[in-house]
Order: C-alpha cells, then structure tokens, then sequence
C-alpha cells in the first residue's frame, strides 16, 4: 500500500497523525506496523517537520519531549537515509559520529558485565566490579562535551533557519540523560554485596542511563545530522568546526583538519552605529554601561601607566569613587600605609610574576572580598590592573539549595514575591545501618491513610523489568489528593524526575534496607 502515500504532505500528514495517537497512548509496535504498510521508510526531514508542527500547533513541548523516545522507538529502522550527504574526515558530524562509535564501545561493555553479573561477583567480587562499572560510567559522563557541542554551537544555526521546536526537545532529552548518569554514579555509591543487590540497581538505574545514551545516538544519525546538512552550509560548518575546540571532544581526538576549499567565513553583522564590537559580541554604550553597573561587585581599572582610569557606580558601592580619581596615580589614592603593598603587586603583575591578589576583611559588620587582576593581551603584554571588591556577606550563610523561583525584594516593595511552585526536592542521606530508619522530616502532605496504590518493585527487578512504564500508568489513575507508594532497593531517581515533571509531588525515606518512594498528585 505503500503506493498510495507518494508525496511529501500525504507522508507529513500521516506522520502526524500516528505521532498524536501515540499521544493518545496507542502501543510504538502498532504504529510501527501501520507505518511500514504504508510508508515503508520514511524520510528524516518529515520527523523534524511534524515535530515544529506539532509545537506550532499547541502541543506542548515537554508533551514532544516526552513522545521523543516513544516515536523513536516507533521509527527506529525505518528512517530513510538514502539522500543522506556524505561528509569528509574531520567535518564537525564526522566528529560527532567518530564520538558515537566511542561511546557505544563504552556502553557495550557495560552491558558485557552487565550480563556476567553472577560471574562477575564470583570472580572478582563486588569492589571490583563496581569500580569496572565506576570507570565505564565516568567515561560516559564525557558525553557532556558532545552534548554541549551541539546545544552551543549546532543548535544556534539551525534556529537561524527557522528550526526551533526539535533542538529545544533534543536539549530537554540531553538533560535528561545528564541526570540519568549522575543517578547512576550516586547509585554506585551505595553498596551492593551480592549479585541480585547488584542486578536490582542494574534494572534501576544503570541500564536506563546505558540506553538514553544510545537513543540518542540513533536520534543524532537517523534524524539530526542528515536534517542539518541539508540545511547549513559549509561557512556554517567551519565556523561551527573552528570553535569547537573552546568545548572539547568526547572519547575521541579528531586527526584531519578538516578545512573546506574555497569558503568565504561569514563576516560579522554590521550593529547599529556607536555600537561596541567585541570578539562574542557587541552592546551599544548604554547596554554597556548598565551591565557594568549591575554587576554585584565594584570594579576599579587602573591601566598600565598606573593611572585610574574607570570605575564602576552600582547602586551599593563598597569603597567611596568619585570622578577626581580618574587619571589620578593609583599610588595616590590608598592610604600611605598601605601604598608599599599597592606597589608590590603592581609590579609583581607587570613582571609577571603573578596574575591574582585575594584579601578579606571585616568592615562594619560586613565580610568584604577584594581582588585584584592582571589584565593582559593575548600575547601576554600587561594592560593594567582591575581591583573586584564585593560584599560576601550574604552568600558565606548560605547552605542547601535554593530551588524555588524567589525574586530579590526592590526597596519599593513591601515583601519578597515568591513563586507558586510547591514541588519538594528531597536529598537522601545514607542510613547507618541495613535495619536503622533513615530520620527525615516528613512533608505535611504524606498522609498514609491516602495512598491508594503500594508497588513492591523487587519482584519486578529480579525478572529484568524496569518498573517505571507501570507506575507511571497507574499514578495516572490516582485522582487529586492521592498517593502512590513504590518501595525498591534504591531511591528510583528518574521515576522521581520524570514524575515531577508531570506535576506529581515526592518524597523518599530509608527503612530495613528498602527506599519507600511516595508520590502525591497535586490539584
């Protein structure tokens, strides 16, 4: 039947169609088999397409996000590559892929001991082979620089030509394989003595980390890479190509360089008039001078004749500056007690015998941080000295996390106005001992006589099966006010972050060994 969708908008449309039933909860193997009786392959530009489409026409991005994986899975294999542009050594997607081919190395052997477990435990012990799977799952955390690669310079040029909704999904899917793998590092933290321990985390939270870094490759290659040569040209790419080394490679050192013939690099755009051009950018005078003065810290610049020459005015000054001083020798405006130490380091800068000057003191209540820096060309030449003084007071008291929308009170206002966002972050100490209850405060909406669904996640483990797809069906049921409760041998971090992220609220607390993970539906 394949025949009968010849064109690209019929193609589009059915796409389309298929995506939104997978959003109507319709089973990936159906849609795939649907797609190859009428598609056969599909073509890698349409995925792009539908997805921009879906987000122009209301469908919520963490909605797209969270369908990534499912139409993947349902496309996967399927994907028409066929019109795909060939790339030479050293091309920026010639990394990017010489960088897969590394990670999947680094992933099959974790699946290699993964699949030796018993073996492995009676080999090598535990230490042993959580230290193997330690060292894998650090060489995967590496995969930041590719990620960062594309978020920071891929990612920019496609938005220049209009492509928005699909790299804003692709970064939401990096992110969440970011937090898989600091789950599953912090997994191996905690101990697990026996193989079956060992094998529950595996099911857990090492497996799903291993897996979102290969569907991101197959989403890269299948869906990315052939989009984007289609679409940048090759200035794009050498641009993208000459600041590549400012991130970093993955796993991997490229051996070309790669330099197309004949290329003319995109010359900066012209700004307006009186506009301020610098190497990552340009301000006019007046955003300039705002930036300068809303800066949480004074600026003095004294230049290499030893003369002042700028001084930042923010709202809160440290220390008194005035116009007077400009021009002024710096020597000239410190104290005569204090001149000898002024001297010190600016020769000590202009000799290069030092780039840094840190002191602290105490003034009025108040804990002051003032440094001063060598300022230097690239050559190396010394351009002049810049003091940074800045009242530290404040941030030395802070402990924990701030997680919460919370604005800065303005003098006008009467109090602080604060977001209404309630969701709990909980961080999960270590109990003392296999049988002691972990001691935490409950948060005053764990009401045990309303959860409505207790799932024991171990049986589920032992047997491979990954628990998150059925408890994310079942939470769907729980109505406003309700709770569900999973108990499992680790905390279940990314069931946490993924239910969160629906709105749900959590909490998790240690007993006899287990982790009781409870999930609120909020109103």
């Amino acid at each position: 039947m394949s025949e009968l969708i010849n064109n690209n908008q019929s193609r589009k449309e059915l796409l389309k169609h298929m995506i939104l039933q997978l959003h109507e909860g319709v089973a990936p193997e159906a849609v795939k088999a649907r797609l190859i009786e009428l598609m056969s392959k599909v073509p890698y530009g349409l995925v792009v397409e539908v997805e921009q489409e879906l987000i122009n026409e209301g469908l919520p991005e963490e909605e797209v996000l969270r369908l990534c994986d499912v139409h993947t899975q349902a496309l996967e294999g399927h994907i028409d590559l066929s019109s795909m542009k060939i790339v030479a050594p050293g091309h920026p997607v010639d990394t990017f892929k010489q960088e897969n081919r590394e990670l999947e190395k680094v992933v099959k052997q974790l699946h290699t001991i993964f699949g030796a477990v018993d073996h492995e435990y009676e080999q090598q012990g535990s230490t042993a082979t959580v230290n193997r799977i330690r060292s894998l799952f650090n060489s995967l955390m590496d995969v930041d620089k590719h990620y960062r690669r594309k978020e920071n310079l891929l990612f920019p040029f496609l938005e220049n030509y209009g492509i928005t909704g699909p790299p804003k999904v692709m970064w939401g899917k990096h992110d969440e394989t970011r937090d898989l793998l600091k789950n599953a590092l912090n997994s191996l933290d905690m101990p697990a003595t026996t193989a079956d321990q060992m094998k529950m985390k595996i099911g857990m939270n090492l497996l799903p980390a291993a897996k979102a870094i290969t569907d991101m490759i197959i989403k890269e290659e299948e869906i990315l890479f052939p989009m984007t040569l289609d679409k940048l040209t090759e200035s794009d790419w050498y641009e993208i190509h000459q600041q590549t080394n400012e991130i970093g490679y993955c796993l991997y050192d490229p051996q070309i360089e790669w330099k197309p013939q004949g290329i003319e690099i995109r010359k900066e755009e012209k700004g307006a008039e009186g506009d301020i051009q610098l190497p990552s950018g340009r301000f006019s005078k007046e955003e300039l001078l705002a930036l300068l003065n809303t800066l949480p810290f004074d600026m003095t610049f004294v230049d290499r004749n030893d003369k002042v020459k700028y001084f930042s005015q923010g709202k809160e000054r440290i220390f008194d500056r005035n116009r007077a001083i400009l021009g002024r020798d710096v020597r000239m405006c410190h104290p005569p007690s204090s001149v000898h130490i002024v001297d010190q380091i600016i020769t000590d800068f202009k000799e290069g015998k030092a780039d840094s000057a840190p002191f602290w003191i105490q003034m009025g209540g108040k804990f002051i941080h003032i440094e001063y820096f060598a300022l230097r060309n690239p050559e190396g030449e010394y351009l002049g000295t810049l003091e940074v003084s800045q009242d530290v007071t404040e941030k030395r008291s802070l402990q924990g996390d701030q997680r919460l929308l919370s604005y800065r009170k303005k003098e006008s206002d009467p109090a602080t106005i604060e977001s209404t966002e309630t969701i709990e972050k909980v961080e999960i100490p270590k109990a003392k001992g296999p049988n002691e209850k972990l001691t935490m405060n409950e948060p005053h909406w764990l009401d045990r006589s309303l959860i409505k669904i207790t799932l024991d996640a171990n049986p589920l483990l032992a047997q491979g099966i990954h628990p998150l797809e059925r408890v994310q069906q079942e939470c769907a049921t729980l109505q406003s006010g309700e709770i569900y409760e999973i108990i499992a041998p680790f905390p279940p971090m990314p069931m946490i972050e993924k239910l969160e992220a629906a709105g749900f609220v959590s909490h998790s607390e240690q007993a006899n060994g287990m982790f009781h993970t409870y999930f609120l539906k909020a109103k």
